[in-house]
């Protein structure tokens, strides 16, 4: 069967699920939701960041790891009474003090021969003699066999019980929401900046028969790949395997020009004078230095990241370098700064801003030109 709900990204399926656990917290609608989506594409993120906002505690379940009677339990002769008493499974929330999210992981992949277990839980929000309490939100999540993953069908008395949402890989997106404010390694942000199609390339890989493709789960590793700085051959052959061989050449040139050019410690080290050689010249080298900055700021940093950021858009006459004319230095300083705002105000740092003269500067001659 086609998958006919709407398509969104995984920031908007996590404004979705913010409202759905309003919602439920108001008593105005209790629900249980279905994230699908190819692998990668980050649904699992979604759930641990809306449990991290709520301070929910995270029930994980993998259903492709489970029978059913983990999940109703095992049963128990009570002589006394002469039935059958069911335990319950610690692996169910049964706290109803405790915000908690039931996450009911590759849904989809799991055997047939467990839905009908998992059906009470989506719909009557219980199994067997164990009801789930109010203050439990359930989300299941799974890819489909378009998505070149093992997948059953959903059948509807499932599909019936659950709110759809088809989950894809928006580069913006995933920038915005996830890549910059887990500070990942400069050299992917720009280079998905640059590539936003290389962000997800499932249906390219799937096209051709590869068995890897790049996506937002591996770009993550690839990060990972570049913080633990690999002697270089190692480190391609690493990305290679994780992105695979094409994708992986093609950052491989933005890697080698950030990692050439860029060098956020010795710029937040250098005083006002010296730091003027630390600049990259390239617009890969200069949005991976936004990037890093970013990264890199902190209640300590914050002062010298700022001015940093301020001196990004005077570029060309500081350095008198005819090569920084070409470059969109004005929109790179704005665009750095509206994410080294949030980035900011998510630390607590207003004060640092409000305490800048580089700042001050900057938003008064902003002011003065009429786009403040």
């Amino acid at each position: 069967m086609t998958l006919n709900a709407s398509i969104v990204s995984a920031g908007m399926a996590l404004d979705v699920l913010r409202a759905g656990w309003a919602a439920q917290s108001a008593g105005t609608m209790t629900t249980s939701w279905m994230l699908h989506g190819a692998p990668g594409v980050g649904k699992t993120q979604i759930v641990r960041q809306l449990s991290d906002e709520i301070g929910a505690r995270l029930f994980d379940l993998r259903l492709t790891t489970i029978e059913p009677q983990d999940l109703r339990g095992l049963p128990y002769y009570d002589h006394d009474t002469k039935r059958t008493v069911w335990y319950r499974p610690e692996d169910l929330p049964d706290d109803p003090a405790q915000p908690a999210i039931l996450f009911l992981d590759e849904l989809t992949a799991a055997p047939p021969m467990l839905q009908p277990t998992v059906y009470g839980l989506l719909q009557e929000r219980r199994v067997g003699t164990h009801h789930l309490p109010e203050s439990v939100m359930v989300i299941a999540a799974g890819n489909t066999a378009d998505d070149g993953a093992v997948a059953y069908e959903m059948g509807t008395a499932l599909s019936d019980r659950l709110v759809h949402l088809r989950v894809v890989a928006a580069a913006s997106d995933w920038l915005a929401n996830y890549a910059v404010p887990h500070a990942l390694h400069p050299a992917v942000i720009a280079f998905i900046r640059a590539r936003g199609d290389r962000l997800d390339t499932g249906d390219e890989a799937l096209a051709k028969g590869d068995m890897i493709a790049a996506t937002p789960r591996s770009w993550e590793r690839v990060s990972d790949i570049l913080t633990t700085r690999p002697e270089r051959r190692l480190r391609d052959t690493l990305i290679a395997g994780t992105v695979g061989v094409a994708v992986a050449a093609e950052f491989a040139l933005v890697a080698d020009d950030v990692a050439a050019q860029v060098q956020i410690e010795d710029l937040l080290q250098a005083d006002a004078k010296a730091r003027l050689a630390h600049y990259p010249t390239s617009l890969h080298g200069l949005y991976a230095l936004v990037y890093g900055l970013i990264g890199a700021l902190d209640s300590q940093t914050a002062p010298t990241v700022i001015e940093i950021m301020t001196e990004i858009g005077q570029l060309a006459e500081l350095r008198d370098d005819p090569g920084y004319r070409r470059l969109p230095l004005e929109e790179l300083r704005t665009h750095g700064f509206e994410l080294l705002i949030a980035r900011g105000l998510s630390l607590g740092l207003e004060d640092a801003f409000l305490n800048s003269p580089a700042y001050a500067d900057y938003a008064a001659a902003r002011e003065a030109a009429g786009v403040a």
